[in-house]
């Protein structure tokens, strides 16, 4: 193949992706929809033009696992642990509620309903219990909202769904492999082995990275910032967390897993985190190529096939945000603000699709390609629709008086960028 051609094509796919989040940014929703539908659209131009060649597809599934370790290293960078042990308390009932709900929905309308096997139902229930937070800020952004009482609320459990969709994946990436064997007794001792096995491997890994971030951490980060000027700095500790992933991925938790808990290592420390918009340039080149890659690998008649099985899976990803929300939300804060939750924890994309591609990797057993197609529509579905659906609760929220609780000073920094 031309390697003139194989660059072309990379530097026009994020040219396009640049001008995808520009776009759908002005119009109010995800860019994650637009680079899904920018996958799908290459991927039906090769069916169309035979434009693609092996290392073409090769090389993009590399840039892909690079997004993938971008988007989760930007995710534990950003969950700020002090603060969410601070708000423990006032998140943790509704964090709880919502990933049950969504989650035990997700796998009971795939497992009972659609009579899919354990498996595939464990990944989507997995994957439901995820919250895209990005959608949702956005909106509470532009109106003013985020920095209320009520916004903090929201990002604090919608960070404890991240951390707890990551340490899932990591469990049921485990135990997949011993399920598939099949059912009965037999199953017990390979099953208990490796769970003990993995509380083992995650108490190992998760030791060094709490060593690492209280003893190791500051050091390094103070001597990139003495001896490099911005932005070398950020690249180092991006450069450190890349390591720490490939350690993960040694053990056998995967690179995604290993990113995120690299992030966390870096997330304790705020000069680190003000740093962060430093890794905006590398977030931008590389995570849209995990979202084209899974709009690539989209077979249009697969699609079809997926409707209906979306639609189920889409129905039961609402419903179990909303009434895993709003029900512990009501007693203390009303209708209205109940409502407003439910709806920001509805999208689904990052660690949805990361759990889903996972899942998919290790083949048609575990994630089919018309589970996984539906997921897709369930990711874009929710990403288009929650914003608009919130913008309008969210003015009425806030014409009511809720802007009056808004506190001086946030309870602690918001650093999220799209």
């Amino acid at each position: 193949m031309d390697t003139a051609f194989l660059v072309f094509l990379v530097g026009l796919t994020v040219i396009a992706s640049v001008l995808v989040k520009t776009l759908f940014m002005r119009i109010g929703i995800s860019p994650i929809v637009g680079y899904l539908a920018l996958g799908f659209l290459i991927h039906v131009s090769h069916r169309m033009w035979d434009v693609l060649f092996s290392e073409t597809v090769r090389l993009f599934e590399i840039l892909a696992l690079f997004g993938i370790i971008c988007l989760l290293f930007r995710v534990g960078i950003e969950s700020n642990i002090k603060g969410l042990w601070a708000q423990l308390r006032s998140a943790s009932l509704l964090w709880f509620s919502n990933i049950i709900f969504s989650g035990a929905l997700g796998f009971g309308v795939t497992y009972h309903l659609l009579h899919l096997p354990l498996v595939p139902s464990l990944f989507v229930g997995t994957a439901l219990t995820a919250t895209s937070i990005s959608v949702p800020v956005a909106v509470w952004d532009e109106t003013g909202a985020m920095r209320t009482p009520t916004g903090e609320l929201l990002l604090d459990v919608a960070e404890m769904d991240d951390i707890s969709g990551v340490v899932l994946m990591a469990l049921i990436l485990t135990i997949a492999p011993v399920l598939e064997m099949g059912n009965g007794a037999d199953l017990v001792g390979p099953l208990a082995k490796n769970m003990v096995w993995f509380f083992v491997k995650a108490m190992g890994f998760g030791a060094f990275c709490f060593l690492f971030s209280c003893y190791a951490e500051k050091p390094i980060t103070d001597f990139f910032r003495r001896t490099e000027e911005a932005p070398a700095p950020m690249l180092m500790v991006a450069a450190v967390g890349f390591l720490i992933a490939s350690l993960a991925e040694l053990l056998g938790f995967s690179l995604a897993i290993g990113a995120f808990f690299a992030g966390l290592t870096f997330s304790r420390n705020p000069d680190t985190v003000k740093m962060e918009p430093s890794f905006a340039a590398i977030y931008d080149f590389f995570t849209p190529f995990f979202f084209i890659g899974v709009g690539l690998t989209i077979d249009p008649n697969m699609l079809v096939d997926s409707a209906y099985l979306g639609l189920l899976v889409l129905g039961a990803a609402v419903v179990g945000k909303m009434l895993g929300t709003m029900l512990p939300a009501l007693y203390k804060r009303g209708v209205l603000t109940a409502t407003v939750l439910g709806i920001s924890m509805v999208p689904r994309a990052e660690i949805a699709m990361v759990i889903m591609k996972r899942g998919r990797e290790l083949g048609e057993w575990a994630v089919p390609s018309s589970l996984f197609g539906a997921i897709v529509l369930v990711a874009a579905a929710t990403c288009l629709f929650a914003p608009l659906s919130l913008r309008p609760l969210l003015s009425r929220w806030l014409n009511q008086g809720m802007e009056s609780q808004r506190p001086e000073k946030s309870l602690r920094g918001i650093h999220r960028w799209n």
